[in-house]
């Protein structure tokens, strides 16, 4: 096979959870510029519609579905109404996530529950929903988006960190349960990115200068930049694609070098 070749994405069904928009939605389009049919889900119609709509507006033409992925019953009807109306799913993004940035004594057990359940316990249903067909097709590619924050950890985010580090032992238990039948698990784990979430936090201040997080971020990445979800395409499409078949169990970091840099000598 010709080297781009095993990049290529063509004739396989994607599943990528919560791609309504940012990381998931460009996730999905550059699968979609691969080859792959895009298939997604979001809680509600509203977002789902929102979602259709950008594919739409991208020249894409994707299926979108209303799921709550912390509800395993929802989550088998969603898996199986993919397989009857577009055809078993090659590979699965497990996007959706959430995060409560909350100091820890002052979080209550039922947010840190809540954290748990959308960026934990949902990636374990979706796999498990998937994981059956793709043993029967004999391959199937699973990318679990994990993050800085399963290495690393900060003030306000112990739930997210926590379930975040659970992610990343969860993509090495599939991968060691699964990689006899030709399924690789991995992750990716973003940086910080651009996206509408943070860019309050990139907003310059009245005098011009850099908001104090955002001077932060900058000072901490030796690439000198936030990170734009299109730096995630490629990795992505990578890990989906044949390519990375030996591949399996790891998390591939897309963070400007932020983990490896200890930062500059004040």
């Amino acid at each position: 096979m010709a080297i781009l070749e095993q990049f290529s994405l063509n004739g396989k069904v994607a599943l990528v959870t919560g791609a309504s928009y940012g990381i998931g939605f460009a996730i999905a389009k550059g699968f979609s510029d691969a080859g792959a049919t895009i298939c997604f889900n979001d809680i509600n119609q509203e977002l789902v519609d929102k979602g259709l709509a950008a594919y739409k507006e991208a020249g894409i033409t994707a299926h979108g579905y209303v799921c709550d992925v912390t509800d395993e019953e929802a989550v088998k009807g969603l898996v199986s109404k993919i397989e009857q109306e577009v055809g078993v799913i090659d590979i699965l993004v497990n996007n959706a996530g959430i995060i409560k940035r909350i100091p820890m004594c002052e979080m209550s057990a039922a947010d840190f529950r809540k954290v748990i359940d959308v960026d934990l316990n949902a990636p374990f249903i979706v796999a498990k929903a998937v994981i059956p067909s793709m043993i029967k097709k004999g391959a199937g590619k699973i990318i679990n988006i994990c993050s800085m924050m399963s290495e690393l950890g900060r003030e306000t985010v112990s739930a997210y960190a926590a379930a975040k580090g659970g992610l990343k032992m969860l993509t090495r238990n599939i991968a060691s349960e699964y990689g006899e039948y030709n399924i690789q698990c991995n992750g990716i784990g973003p940086g910080y990115i651009e996206t509408p979430q943070t860019a309050p936090l990139r907003e310059r201040q009245a005098d011009g200068s850099r908001h104090p997080f955002d001077a932060f971020i900058i000072a901490k990445t030796p690439a000198a930049r936030w990170g734009k979800t299109d730096d995630l395409v490629g990795p992505a499409v990578f890990l989906a694609s044949e390519a990375s078949n030996f591949v399996n169990g790891h998390v591939l970091y897309v963070d400007g070098g932020i983990l490896a840099y200890i930062g500059k000598q004040p």
